[in-house]
């Protein structure tokens, strides 16, 4: 049997998402082992009876195990998939309320931003954990790892651990893509997409249809259409040339050019503190599905595509091969990007393994925006391998929306405000202010 174990399975969705898949495959009918692990107990709970009524509903007759020993969800696993959310909500809210104090604005605060650098402090410690428990107990296996900031979760693994078994996995280059076909109303099938970059910040390289580029098409649109022009992702589109995969919301965290300007903020419509938002409707979605499992509703996800974990897995043990946008350590995938990074690439997966697409070179300005994001991603790596308080200070200094509204002397002071308020969750050297330069 092949044993999935789902680390932060109180992620409740998700964990619908990934099973109704894998149950509702027949060809993994009678073959699968689920370990579910969380700390919640509350949270465990519920993905085990949703996972037990999944196996009901989909007479998948799968194994299912539950508990709170990482260890034994992770013995003789062969696929480790991850989405933890280290401090939960009051550290979120610590992210946005800290920085909210000294001026500097917010959206979603997961991936760059004060937001992104203090949430990937506290997963990294905890990722890395993960990662040297997995090569003791489940070496030859996979971690798919859902958890922001995938950038730097998975340089970090790679970085920290001997684990090369390492894969993050978002939705964002999918939904570009499903978005520029409805854009210029082509089937999805029929367009030839390249896109590539790094997670949150890549760009969609070729957008095409029997060889023929079709930004053109994309340019009729949206001159047509005064909404779409009003937003950030296509401000950068227009000033870089290609379009790129994260939302506005996401995108305007990632440069410095947008929300340290009220004008702008206002102009672009763009929604401060989203990310506590998100948060709250997946409180409600929690609910809404602990209330449908007692009173005896089915709950089978039916989608129209795979749970992108559920892809990787069925193709790696069925053999059908499949196109996965994934992000993976970059040996040779991006040419003008370090060697160290991990960037988000297109990868055939299939019952050989994952075998990533060699992008090549990208377009020099395209390739500048990801160079001034990989300068958080590393010091924010860096700040954690090394335990290295000044090292949290430099990567919100050369945070581009952090820089654009604060001075140093006061970028180092909101970084001590927020590294007192999460100590629990932070390295020792990092809340003991460990010296080094």
């Amino acid at each position: 049997m092949a044993k999935v174990a789902l680390v932060g399975a109180g992620n409740v969705e998700l964990t619908r998402k990934i099973l109704s898949d894998l149950m509702s495959s027949p060809e993994l009918a009678g073959s699968l082992r689920v370990a579910l692990h969380d700390i919640d107990a509350q949270r465990l709970a519920t993905a085990e009876l949703l996972s037990r009524r999944l196996n009901a509903e989909t007479g998948a007759g799968a194994t299912i195990e539950a508990g709170t020993d990482r260890e034994a969800a992770l013995a003789g696993a062969d696929f480790v998939v991850c989405q933890i959310d280290v401090g939960g909500y009051d550290a979120a809210l610590a992210d946005f309320e800290i920085p909210h104090r000294y001026g500097v604005r917010q959206t979603v605060g997961d991936t760059l931003g004060l937001g992104g650098i203090f949430r990937g402090l506290r997963a990294m410690p905890v990722l890395l954990d993960l990662a040297r428990d997995m090569v003791r107990l489940c070496s030859q296996a996979w971690l798919l790892n859902y958890t922001d900031p995938l950038a730097m979760l998975c340089g970090a693994v790679v970085a920290g651990t001997p684990l090369r078994r390492v894969a993050g996995l978002c939705h964002s280059v999918r939904d570009t893509h499903a978005l520029l076909a409805d854009l210029i109303g082509r089937e999805l099938d029929d367009i030839d997409f390249l896109t590539a970059g790094l997670n949150h910040q890549a760009f969609v390289l070729r957008f095409e249809s029997g060889g023929q580029s079709l930004y053109d098409e994309l340019d009729h649109v949206m001159a047509a259409d005064p909404e779409l022009r009003g937003h950030v992702r296509a401000e950068i589109y227009r000033r870089f040339g290609y379009f790129p995969t994260e939302s506005s919301e996401h995108a305007a965290e990632y440069v410095s050019w947008f929300l340290p300007h009220e004008k702008e903020v206002l102009r672009l419509n763009l929604p401060l503190n989203e990310g506590l938002r998100r948060r709250l409707r997946k409180f409600d979605a929690y609910e809404r599905l602990r209330e449908a499992l007692a009173a005896g509703k089915p709950v089978l996800a039916r989608w129209k595509h795979f749970e992108m974990a559920s892809e990787v897995i069925h193709s790696l043990l069925t053999g059908t091969p499949r196109e996965v946008q994934l992000t993976l350590p970059n040996h040779g995938l991006i040419d003008n990007l370090p060697a160290s990074a991990c960037v988000e690439v297109p990868a055939l997966v299939d019952g050989a393994g994952i075998h990533p697409k060699p992008v090549g070179a990208l377009p020099v300005q395209l390739m500048a925006l990801n160079r001034s994001f990989l300068n958080v991603v590393e010091l924010t790596t860096t700040a954690v391998l090394e335990e290295r308080r000044s090292a949290v200070y430099q990567a919100a200094m050369l945070d581009p929306s952090t820089s654009a509204t604060l001075p140093p002397a006061d970028i180092e002071a909101v970084c001590d405000d927020i590294i007192t308020a999460q100590a629990a969750y932070l390295p020792g050297g990092i809340t003991r202010g460990g010296a080094g330069r």
